[in-house]
C-alpha cells in the first residue's frame, strides 16, 4: 500500500503521531516550527538552489525562478515539506563549497532546460499557427497569403509565418485590455467571446505583416480568425494542459501582481473550506473506497483473476483516516444549496422554504439562483441577525480583504469576491460575480487551457448523452439543447476561476476562505448520483482539491483544508415519467381545472390510473352556495424544488388553512394525499396547528406527536417531524407543501422537476451532506450524535475559525449546535 500524502491540516498516516497542544492537526514538518522564527511566514529555503519542484507526470521540473511567490524573496523557493535535515548538503567546510557549487550547477542546467522547453512550446504553437494558415490560405478562395501576381512557396510561408508571429504577439499584448473592457458581458459568454474577439486579432496582424501580402475578405476572416484561434489554443493546451505545475506557478504571479496583505511571520494558519456542491455522504464515502474490477476470460481461455483498482478520489482518500475525519450532517427538509449555503454562511436560513416559493404580498416567484432573490435573501439574514452590532456572515471580519467567498451564491461577509451570485446586480465592477474572470482571463495561457477544456466536456456531455440513449438507460432524461454548454460552463470555466482564485487567496496569505465547486452537482442532475459519468467528475474535481492542496504548501502560512457538502442527491425516475402526469396535473384535476389529456396515459399501471381518475372528478359545491369561478378565482401557483411541491393560492391571504382548503376544493387534498406518488402533504389546521397528511386518512400532528393511523413521516427518518414543524412555521411557507414518495429500500424519490438526481425534500441521500475536517480542530459533535442543520454547521465552521486565530463573531460564538442521535449506519468515517 503507497504511503499517503500529507494532507493541509493533518499528519501522514497511523506510523506518525499528530502534534500536540495548540498545533495538533495541523501537519508535522521536520525542524523548527513552521510558525515560529524570523522566516516562518515565508516558508523559504535557506539555500534557494538546494531544490527543484517536482513536476505532475513528468518527473522533475525545474522551478520558475523569473517570479517570486507573494511573502517570499526574489529568487527564493518555497520549503518543500518532504525534505530533512540530511536533505541539505553540508554547510561547513571545502565539502560545503563543492557540494555547493554541484547543486548551482545542477541547477544551472536544469532551468537551461527549462528554458529550451518553454522555447520549444511557443516554437510549435508558432509553427502550427502558420501549417493553419497556409491550410486556410489553400482552402478558403476569399483568404490569400500571395501577391496578385503569384509567388513563389517560400514567399507565401514567410508571409504566413510573419502573420502567425504577429498575431501571437498581438493576442499576448491586448488579451488582458479586451477582458477588462468586456468585463461587464454576462459571464456565461464572456470566454466564448474573448476567444473569438482574440481570434479577430488575425485581422490586424494581417495588416502589420511587412510583406504585404496578407489578404482576407470580412467575411472570410472571422472564419480564419477563428480556426486560427482554435488551433493556437489546442496546441497550447495539449503541451500544458497536464502541466499543473506551471499552471500553479502562473497563478503564484498573478496573485503577486495583485499584491498581498502582509502576514505575520508568526501567523496563525489559514481555513479553506472547499463545498462539494451535492455530494453526499454515501457518495464520497463510496468514491474514498477501493473498489473491485471482476476478472474475465484471457485469449487462452483462462478466468482472469478480479484486481483491485484505486479510489475514484485518491487525494481524499489518503487524508481519510490518517489526518481527517469523515461524518454525515443532516439537511434541513429544503435540501438544496439557496437554504442550505445562506445558513452555513449567514449562520439563518429562516424563512427559505424551497428552491422556488411564491410570495403573495408581492405576487412574485423567488428563486434562490437568481441574482434578486440571492441579494434579497442575503439582506434578510443580515436583518435578523440576533446581534446587529456583530458583524454579519461567516468570512466578516475586521480587516478587509482577508476573507474571500468563491463561487458561491452568497457572499458571507468576504470583501474578495468572484462568481458570487448575490453581487451579481451590483453595478460596481470590483464587486460583481464576473469580476473574477478578469483575474484569470487575463492570462491567455489560463484561456487557452479553459477554453479548449470548455469544448472538450461539450463533446464530451454529448457523446454520454447519445451513449445513454443508444443503451436504452433507464431513468433518463433530456440533455438536448443548450444542457452541454450548461454543463461545461460549470464544469469547467466556474472550476477553473474557482480554483485559482482559492489558490490565489492562500498566497496573498487570507485568513479565511470559502469556495463552491458545483460541477458533481450539475451533472448528477441528469446522469443521476451514482452514474459513471458522475465518477469522471469526482475524479476531476479530486484533482482540483490536489492542486489546491499543493498550492498550499507554497502559501505563507500553513493552511487547514476543510470539504463539506450542502447536501446529497436522491435518484430516481422523474413524478412524470412514473405516473403519465405532472404534479401540476394532479393539482388542477383536483382543484376541477382543465387538465391535459396525458394524464390518462399513465405508465405505471392500475393503481397511479385509479389516483389521476379519481383526482378528475369535479368537486361537488360546497354548502355556502358559491359556483366553481367564485370559488377558484386565480388559479394555484404550482412550484416544484427536487421532490418538493408547493402550492399556493394568490387570492388567499397569508397561509391558506385547512378547512378553507377543503371548503373550496374538496377534492385536492384527497388527491395528493391518495396518490401514490405522494409521500405526505403539510397543511395547517385552524385547531391542531401544522399536520401532515398521508394515506387512508394519516395524519401527524406537529405540534402535539399526536398520530393518527400510520405515522407518514415514518419512512422518513427520525428527525423528520422537528425539519417538517420547522419550515411550517415560515411565514413564506406555501398552502400546501407535498413531498414525493420515498422508498427506503431503493433510495428512490419522484423529482416533480425533469431531474433524475433531486434534491430540495426529505428522502434517501439528498439529506445526508458530509463534514470532512483535518484532525487537530475539535469535532463537530460528541460521538453518538449527529450535527442537524446548515445554522449548525455555520456555528462549527465559525468555532473552527477562531480556533485557528481568526474572528469569531459574537451571536454566533454565543449560539448551540444542534445534534441529534445518530443511527448505526451514520457514525463517523
Amino acid at each position: 500500500m503507497a504511503e499517503p500524502r500529507k494532507a493541509p491540516g493533518g499528519y501522514s498516516g497511523p506510523g506518525e503521531e499528530p502534534a500536540s497542544g495548540e498545533g495538533a492537526g495541523e501537519g508535522t514538518r521536520p525542524g523548527p516550527d513552521p510558525r515560529s522564527g524570523p522566516h516562518a511566514g515565508s516558508r523559504t529555503d535557506p539555500d534557494p538552489l538546494s531544490r527543484t519542484e517536482p513536476g505532475p507526470g513528468s518527473g522533475t521540473e525545474p522551478d520558475d525562478r523569473s517570479a517570486a511567490e507573494p511573502g517570499q524573496e526574489p529568487g527564493t523557493e518555497p520549503e518543500d515539506p518532504s525534505r530533512t535535515d540530511e536533505d541539505d548538503p553540508p554547510r561547513t567546510g571545502s565539502g560545503s563549497r563543492a557540494g555547493l557549487t554541484v547543486l548551482r550547477a545542477a541547477a544551472t542546467r536544469k532551468g537551461r532546460r527549462a528554458a529550451a522547453r518553454g522555447l520549444g512550446r511557443i516554437v510549435v504553437v508558432w509553427a502550427v499557427g502558420t501549417v493553419t494558415m497556409l491550410i486556410l490560405a489553400g482552402a478558403l478562395p476569399d483568404f490569400r497569403l500571395q501577391a496578385p501576381g503569384g509567388d513563389s512557396a517560400t514567399h507565401i510561408a514567410v508571409t504566413a509565418a510573419v502573420g502567425a508571429g504577429v498575431f501571437g504577439v498581438l493576442s499576448a499584448l491586448v488579451w488582458p485590455v479586451l477582458v477588462r473592457a468586456l468585463l461587464l458581458v454576462p459571464a456565461f459568454v464572456l470566454g466564448l467571446l474573448v476567444f473569438f474577439l482574440n481570434g479577430s486579432l488575425l485581422l490586424i496582424a494581417l495588416s502589420l505583416n511587412p510583406t504585404g501580402r496578407g489578404e482576407a475578405n470580412p467575411e472570410t476572416a472571422v472564419v480564419v480568425a477563428a480556426v486560427m484561434s482554435a488551433a493556437s489554443s489546442a496546441t497550447s493546451t495539449a503541451l500544458t494542459v497536464r502541466d499543473d505545475g506551471a499552471y500553479r506557478r502562473r497563478l503564484a504571479r498573478l496573485a503577486y501582481r495583485r499584491g498581498a496583505p502582509a502576514v505575520s511571520p508568526d501567523a496563525a494558519p489559514g481555513i479553506v473550506f472547499l463545498q462539494l456542491d451535492g455530494v453526499g455522504h454515501d457518495v464520497l464515502h463510496a468514491a474514498l473506497q477501493e473498489r473491485e474490477r471482476a476478472g474475465g476470460r484471457s485469449l487462452g481461455g483462462q478466468r482472469l483473476l478480479a484486481h483491485r483498482l484505486p479510489p475514484v478520489m485518491e487525494t481524499v482518500a489518503s487524508w481519510h483516516g490518517t489526518s481527517h475525519r469523515l461524518i454525515p450532517w443532516r439537511t434541513d427538509w429544503s435540501s438544496q444549496t439557496g437554504a442550505s449555503q445562506l445558513g452555513i454562511l449567514h449562520g439563518t436560513n429562516e424563512d427559505v422554504p424551497a428552491f422556488r416559493w411564491y410570495e403573495k404580498e408581492t405576487g412574485e416567484v423567488m428563486v434562490c439562483s437568481h441574482p434578486s432573490t440571492a441579494q434579497e435573501l442575503e439582506r434578510r439574514a443580515a436583518a435578523r441577525a440576533a446581534d446587529p452590532g456583530a458583524p454579519g456572515g461567516l468570512l466578516a471580519t475586521g480587516e478587509p480583504g482577508d476573507t474571500a467567498s468563491r463561487g458561491n451564491l452568497f457572499t458571507g461577509g468576504a470583501t474578495q469576491l468572484a462568481l458570487v451570485l448575490s453581487v451579481a446586480v451590483r453595478r460596481n465592477k470590483k464587486t460583481r460575480s464576473r469580476a473574477g474572470y478578469f483575474a484569470y482571463f487575463s492570462d491567455p495561457a489560463n484561456a487557452s487551457r479553459t477554453f479548449a477544456s470548455f469544448v472538450a466536456e461539450a463533446v464530451r456531455e454529448v457523446f454520454q448523452s447519445l451513449r445513454s440513449r443508444l443503451r436504452r438507460e433507464t431513468p433518463r432524461v433530456g440533455r438536448g439543447g443548450l444542457y452541454p454548454f450548461i454543463r461545461a460552463f460549470a464544469t469547467v470555466v466556474s472550476r477553473d476561476v474557482v480554483v485559482a482564485s482559492v489558490i490565489g487567496d492562500m498566497l496573498a496569505g487570507r485568513t479565511a476562505v470559502y469556495a463552491d465547486l458545483v460541477a458533481y452537482d450539475e451533472v448528477a442532475h441528469y446522469a443521476g448520483p451514482h452514474h459513471r459519468d458522475t465518477q469522471q467528475v469526482l475524479r476531476r474535481i479530486d484533482r482540483s482539491i490536489a492542486l489546491i492542496a499543493k498550492a498550499a504548501e507554497h502559501a505563507p502560512r500553513p493552511y487547514r483544508i476543510v470539504l463539506l457538502s450542502d447536501h446529497g442527491q436522491s435518484h430516481g425516475p422523474t413524478f412524470a415519467a412514473a405516473y403519465g402526469l405532472t404534479l401540476q396535473d394532479l393539482v388542477r384535476a383536483g382543484c376541477g381545472l382543465p387538465v391535459s389529456r396525458r394524464v390518462g396515459k399513465t405508465r405505471s399501471g392500475a393503481e397511479a390510473r385509479t389516483a389521476a381518475r379519481a383526482a378528475l372528478r369535479r368537486p361537488e359545491r360546497p354548502e355556502d352556495g358559491h359556483d366553481g369561478e367564485g370559488r377558484r378565482g386565480l388559479e394555484p401557483v404550482v412550484l416544484a424544488s427536487g421532490n418538493l411541491g408547493l402550492v399556493s393560492f394568490p387570492e388567499l391571504p397569508g397561509v391558506a388553512s385547512r378547512e378553507t382548503i377543503e371548503r373550496r376544493h374538496p377534492a385536492l387534498l384527497p388527491a395528493l394525499t391518495e396518490h401514490p406518488g405522494v409521500g405526505f402533504v403539510l397543511v395547517r389546521s385552524e385547531e391542531h396547528g401544522p399536520v401532515v397528511l398521508g394515506a387512508d386518512g394519516a395524519e401527524h400532528h406537529l405540534e402535539t406527536g399526536k398520530v393518527v393511523g400510520i405515522d407518514p413521516l415514518l419512512p422518513f427518518g427520525p428527525g423528520a417531524a422537528g425539519t417538517v414543524l420547522r419550515t411550517a412555521r415560515f411565514p413564506h411557507a406555501a398552502d400546501i407543501m407535498v413531498n414525493s414518495s420515498y422508498d427506503p429500500r431503493t433510495g428512490t424519490v419522484h423529482a416533480f422537476e425533469d431531474q433524475i438526481g433531486s434534491h430540495g425534500g426529505l428522502g434517501g441521500e439528498q439529506s445526508r451532506a458530509f463534514l470532512f475536517w483535518p484532525e487537530g480542530l475539535t469535532p463537530p459533535v460528541p460521538a453518538g450524535e449527529t450535527l442537524a442543520g446548515a445554522e449548525s454547521v455555520h456555528r462549527v465552521l465559525r468555532r473552527w475559525i477562531g480556533e485557528c486565530g481568526g474572528p469569531v463573531v459574537r451571536r454566533a460564538a454565543a449560539a448551540g449546535v444542534r445534534a441529534e442521535p445518530v443511527a448505526e449506519d451514520q457514525r463517523a468515517g
